[in-house]
């Protein structure tokens, strides 16, 4: 059993005030238990956020590039698509709505775009042939978005959209020469939606534009499935996004109530089983000795538990 926790440890001020207020007295407990972390460092400047990195892992990728991580080849897989290609790039295309402020140009969860599967496939219908054109090829797999498959996307390194929400658009272009394709065809797309009837339609609704698509996940096929044990708890990433802390706390305090006592209960004596916390520069890793080890570590952990780290002190470096 992994149990991998995306957003655990915000960036911003305001985020690092709501964690260093937060009790989290199951994982405090825990972490007494289990000892030193293993820590996989990074920055917030890496496309790939220490989540992903943890996937990338998962699947094989020992020292994955930053950017390629391959999510949409894994569910091109499941999904039955790679046939006679095996070895060619995947990457999910997903739409979006960036918005022009006064310093920065922003993209907004799509999520807030509320397309449900008729509105996403008159979407794909209007700039499909864009792609089609320069032989991509796409599937569409909503709610999650489309994939699209093309030999350009194989060694591309793109930005996770984590990386992008609420961010400045402009750093996490990049100017990859290999990315010139990509970057004509979303301006291309760019132009197409601008003023495009199913536009016009959604903002008389009050409905944000759909102006744009960002493409993310790229690489070509693992050689392998994520572990069967692997579970990722994505209730943090929604408040996080969206920089709702009172509403991340509650996610966190539920978490720690519910998944984080459980893996404590079922699995802190289990080898081998893990639970990493991740923030937006690096990862930490916490992994459950044999039996014997842990039931001597529990002894120490009972006496020492009332003067163990925070988990918001462990977590400050993520």
């Amino acid at each position: 059993m992994h149990l991998v926790v995306p957003f655990a440890a915000p960036l911003s001020d305001a985020g690092r005030a709501a964690l260093q207020a937060l009790a989290l007295p199951n994982l405090q407990r825990l972490l007494a238990v289990l000892g030193e972390a293993q820590a996989d460092p990074g920055d917030e400047w890496s496309l790939s956020p220490p989540h992903e990195r943890v996937l990338a892992r998962a699947l094989g990728l020992a020292r994955p590039d930053d950017g390629l991580v391959p999510l949409a080849a894994l569910e091109a897989r499941r999904a039955g698509l790679l046939d006679e290609h095996p070895r060619e790039g995947w990457a999910w295309l997903r739409p979006v709505h960036w918005s022009l402020g006064t310093e920065q140009l922003s993209l907004h969860d799509p999520a807030t775009l509320q397309l449900d599967a008729s509105g996403a496939r008159e979407v794909l219908g209007a700039i499909a042939g864009l792609f089609l054109s320069e032989g991509f090829e796409l599937h569409d797999r909503w709610p999650s978005g489309w994939l699209c498959r093309h030999e350009a996307l194989a060694e591309l390194p793109t930005a996770s959209l984590d990386r992008v929400i609420g961010r400045n658009v402009d750093h996490w272009l990049g100017a990859d020469p290999r990315a010139r394709l990509a970057r004509r065809l979303q301006n291309e797309v760019q132009m197409l939606l601008h003023a495009h009837p199913l536009n016009v339609a959604r903002e008389a609704l009050g409905l944000p534009a759909v102006n744009s698509v960002w493409i993310s996940g790229t690489g070509r096929t693992p050689a392998r499935e994520l572990p069967p044990g692997l579970v990722v708890d994505e209730r943090l990433r929604g408040p996080a996004l969206a920089e709702d802390w009172a509403r991340w706390q509650q996610a966190w305090r539920e978490l720690d109530a519910g998944p984080v006592a459980q893996w404590a209960a079922r699995h802190a004596a289990t080898p081998g089983a893990a639970l990493t916390l991740c923030g937006e520069r690096a990862s930490l890793t916490w992994t459950a000795a044999g039996r014997a080890s842990a039931l001597g570590r529990l002894l120490r952990g009972l006496g020492a538990a009332w003067r163990a780290p925070r988990p918001a002190a462990m977590l400050e470096a993520a």
